[in-house]
């Protein structure tokens, strides 16, 4: 006799508990009309990954037993339908993340996740105690264990699953994206739970979290470590699979090709194509969740604006984006004219605000004060926060968020302006570095030619003194890059970096400012994560330090 589990590939909302259950009920009603003997939906899927200190909130515990309750009777008209839902519990003022088996309108068992991860995104240990029990329970036969993600990145916890019976073990999950973390996924998973004999269902949550992209692509591997199915990257997806014994029937994965017709199928053509759906459904789920009814960015005619744009775009559609073009006395013409090209191409709103008149009326008021100082970085400086602050003028007024365009390279060497370019609501391409910006400006033009030529062509420029361009300041991109990847995201020494063909003054350089502009990022706005380090979250250096290599 064969079993059918469904994948509830799912995207909840932190907090909204009657909207995730109903998203649930919703999911287990379109699987039970297909047949589905078990439903597993993601980690914490009743409340949403992760609450942070929501969980340290007894309100919370208990609005979630009674949301869980109250679906728990929903589902009882499902007749003998297992539905795994991932909640928060506790018990005596013990705090647990766990998953409930729901059948018939009964609990017939709970799990508590084993391994809390403390690194990273994550801060687990800081809320929850560790379970220490299997669950394992039978269907048709077939006997199926739960782990909860991290659990089956160790192989304790999938040990005891097998110990105490299990063939299947169905695994809900709140893996967050970085670039490559599928491939990392399936050699976790062949390491520590197909080694050991079972096949296993990975349901992953899929949407935006403030920072944190959650990218589905839930999958289901069989005892030999083979994928049988994988389901959609970066989208809501269900799917039903059947099992016969251990073994999962479909034996072709289902990978989803990249979206919009894209046929190349290379490594860095699919990594480009999974970044720019995570940076677009990031979009989609900050503006949408939060309730703001639309955006607006400041657009220069340059490569790190024209490529937010192209993303809201296409996250929200061109009735929700305003763009505006600010132009100073150092504005080239062809940034109007690339500006208005693009705009008109992508059908968006698009105003010009001169700031000529205001830099004019600053230098007024502080020509005494400066009255024999050359013109420096302040006045540079001046212009961006001029720009920063009619964005927010325009912010207050209409309600709509401000977008900032600053990339990684940028804020890694503090090549951007406080109260100015950095000003806003949500930094879309603070985890993508320069060279990488233009290669998803390539990908994005060839689903379709929305961002101009020479826009891709032209050496990049901040355009706020004469004849600019960010070459004056820095070194080519290819090496910043370089570095900054080699120091910060692999955490190599200075040595290390030196004796991998970098230049020794380069280093000392894009090292140093990295280190002195940890002020400058944490007033930076919260921003999408795509690498498995970014500044935030993964980055936690003082500002205050005297400690050198």
């Amino acid at each position: 006799m064969t079993v059918k589990v469904a994948i509830a590939q799912m995207n909840s909302v932190v907090g909204d508990l009657a909207g995730n259950a109903a998203q649930i009920l919703d999911y287990a009603q379109r699987a039970a009309a297909q047949g589905a003997d078990i439903v597993v939906t993601p980690e914490l899927s009743l409340v949403g990954y992760p609450p942070e200190d929501l969980l340290l909130r007894s309100a919370f515990y208990a609005k979630t037993r009674e949301t869980l309750f109250a679906l728990a009777e929903s589902l009882r008209v499902l007749k003998d339908m297992h539905v795994l839902i991932g909640h928060p519990t506790e018990n005596n003022g013990v705090r647990f993340n766990a998953v409930s088996v729901l059948c018939n309108g009964e609990l017939i068992g709970i799990y508590y996740k084993h391994d809390l991860p403390n690194d990273m995104v994550f801060d687990e240990k800081r809320y929850f105690s560790s379970g220490h029990n299997a669950l394992v329970f039978e269907v048709k036969g077939i006997k199926f264990g739960v782990n909860i993600c991290e659990d089956t990145w160790l192989s304790h916890a999938p040990q005891i699953a097998k110990k105490a019976g299990a063939e299947v073990l169905l695994v809900p999950n709140g893996s967050p994206f970085h670039m490559n973390k599928q491939h990392q996924r399936f050699d976790v998973m062949r390491a520590n739970v197909t080694s050991q004999g079972m096949s296993l269902v990975y349901a992953n949550l899929v949407g935006g979290q403030d920072e944190l992209i959650f990218d589905g692509n839930s999958f289901v591997m069989n005892q030999a470590g083979e994928v049988c199915v994988q389901l959609k990257h970066c989208e809501a997806d269900l799917q039903i699979v059947e099992f016969d014994g251990a073994a999962p029937l479909s034996s072709t994965p289902t990978v989803p090709a990249p979206k919009d017709g894209i046929n190349d199928t290379s490594p860095d053509a699919q990594i480009e194509a999974q970044v720019y759906q995570a940076l677009v459904l990031g979009v989609r789920d900050y503006v949408g969740k939060n309730g703001f009814p639309s955006i607006v960015l400041g657009l220069s005619g340059g490569v790190d604006s024209a490529l937010v744009l192209a993303i809201a775009v296409d996250a929200l559609g061109a009735d929700k984006v305003r763009a505006v073009m600010m132009p100073s006395p150092y504005t080239a013409d062809i940034s109007w004219l690339d500006s208005r090209e693009m705009v008109q191409g992508l059908g968006v709103r698009y105003d010009e605000i001169p700031i000529s008149a205001c830099f004019s009326a600053f230098q007024d008021t502080l020509r005494q004060e400066f009255a024999g100082l050359a013109e420096d970085t302040t006045e540079e400086n001046i212009q961006a926060r001029i720009r920063g602050t009619i964005l927010m003028a325009l912010s207050n007024k209409y309600g709509s968020i401000v977008l900032t365009t600053g990339n990684k390279s940028e804020m890694a060497v503090g090549y951007c302006t406080l109260y100015g370019d950095m000003a806003g609501g949500f930094a879309v391409i603070k985890d993508i570095a320069k060279t990488l910006v233009y290669r998803l400006c390539a990908y994005r033009n060839r689903l379709s030619p929305v961002i101009p030529e020479r826009i891709l062509t032209r050496p990049p420029s901040a355009e706020l003194r004469p004849d600019q361009t960010d070459q004056d300041s820095l070194p080519p991109y290819e090496i910043l890059d370089g570095i900054m990847q080699r120091y910060m995201e692999e955490n190599q020494s200075r040595a290390d970096i030196v004796a991998a063909g970098y230049r020794e003054e380069d280093v000392e350089r894009i090292t140093r400012l990295i280190k002195i502009n940890e002020y400058k990022r944490r007033q930076a706005p919260v921003g999408i994560r795509v690498t498995h380090r970014a500044f935030g979250r993964d980055w936690r250096y003082p500002i205050t330090s005297k400690f050198r290599d």
